[in-house]
């Protein structure tokens, strides 16, 4: 039997993993559901410790974890540093694979009858870049303090992105930079990705900078397929493609370890405090971030039968106050689920 990890988290994290491992359960895969539910800001307060050993252990030795959201207004944010950069930096979880896909014209505030509908990827390198974390601080707190984050890219982690990003393009692939301003890390993504572009003729390559890029996915977000960028960059693209196919409760995530498959899936809103406890959070990314793990897991077709389940209630409108309906989280998992 197969063991997936579940991380419910904390906000609005516990209700829509729930609706998640329902839909899962729902599929009749003979997955053993391994609940972590005590992983939580709760218990960071009580005991001081975010993630322990233990229950780091339990995730390693899954074939995946589902993560709800973690961050809590009551604590800083080295609690949810301590949960999720452990998770992404000992698992060596390289890639955040962000799909953008607009499920019907209504959800989202750009898309026109005469574009295809939107429906890319943004594949983010995940380990380095901005949020290595290296850097430092001089002269704390006088009126010269001088404040260093540190942009760090490798060979290794850049040419291990871009080949990711190539291996998965169906039609093209975009490299989006700031090379003509940060120049050191630009040259070496540019020459990795050039070579990478004559490895495979059969793609379209293109690159743009980073300005120019947002400009192009508000413009016309349809033109692209597959996005790389580094750490930052991927991380403001991807949020933008999220809003423009239908917003942070519809979108899904994955941070996966390409070597040896290992992913963490999670929904990209966060734990929206100010509406938790409501029964009115949008399940629909933790689902859809759970049809992405049964996929790493080669049940395609299931996954693929969440998709046009969720596809369907979308088109009824079956759907959270968020997309334009009245039904609770609850209710919009079940609505899911009965067009399984």
């Amino acid at each position: 039997m197969t063991t997936i990890t579940v991380i419910p988290g904390d906000g609005i994290g516990p209700e829509v993993t729930q609706q998640a491992t329902e839909t899962l359960e729902a599929l009749g895969l003979g997955l053993d559901i391994d609940v972590l539910d005590h992983v939580n800001a709760e218990k960071y307060l009580r005991t001081g410790t975010a993630l322990s050993d233990g229950d780091f252990a339990r995730v390693r030795a899954s074939a995946g974890t589902l993560l709800g959201a973690v961050g809590d207004p009551r604590v800083g944010i080295d609690y949810a540093r301590q949960v999720l950069l452990r998770l992404r930096v000992e698992l060596d979880l390289f890639v955040n694979y962000r799909p953008a896909k607009l499920f019907h014209d209504r959800l989202s505030p750009l898309r026109r009858p005469e574009h295809r509908p939107i429906d890319c990827l943004i594949v983010r390198e995940n380990t380095e870049g901005l949020y290595s974390q290296a850097g430092g601080v001089l002269r704390a707190g006088t009126e010269h303090e001088a404040a260093l984050d540190v942009d760090i890219n490798t060979f290794h982690g850049v040419s291990r992105i871009l080949d990711f990003a190539f291996s998965i393009a169906t039609r093209s692939v975009c490299m989006v930079d700031k090379s003509n301003a940060v120049r050191h890390g630009g040259q070496l993504w540019q020459r990795c990705f050039q070579e990478l572009a004559s490895a495979h003729p059969e793609l379209e390559t293109t690159h743009e900078y980073v300005d120019a890029a947002a400009m192009k996915l508000v413009a016309d977000p349809t033109r692209f397929d597959v996005i790389v960028a580094n750490n930052s960059y991927g991380d403001i693209l991807s949020d933008l493609a999220a809003e423009l196919a239908g917003g942070l409760g519809t979108s899904a995530s994955a941070n996966i370890n390409g070597a040896t498959g290992f992913g963490l899936f999670e929904p990209v809103h966060g734990t929206a405090p100010d509406i938790a406890g409501q029964g009115i959070a949008n399940p629909i990314g933790a689902i859809l971030s759970a049809a992405l793990l049964i996929e790493r897991l080669e049940h395609t077709s299931e996954a693929q039968a969440v998709r046009e389940a969720v596809n369907a209630a979308i088109e009824a409108g079956q759907v959270t106050p968020d997309l334009g309906g009245q039904l609770s989280t609850k209710d919009a998992g079940a609505a899911i689920r009965a067009h399984l």
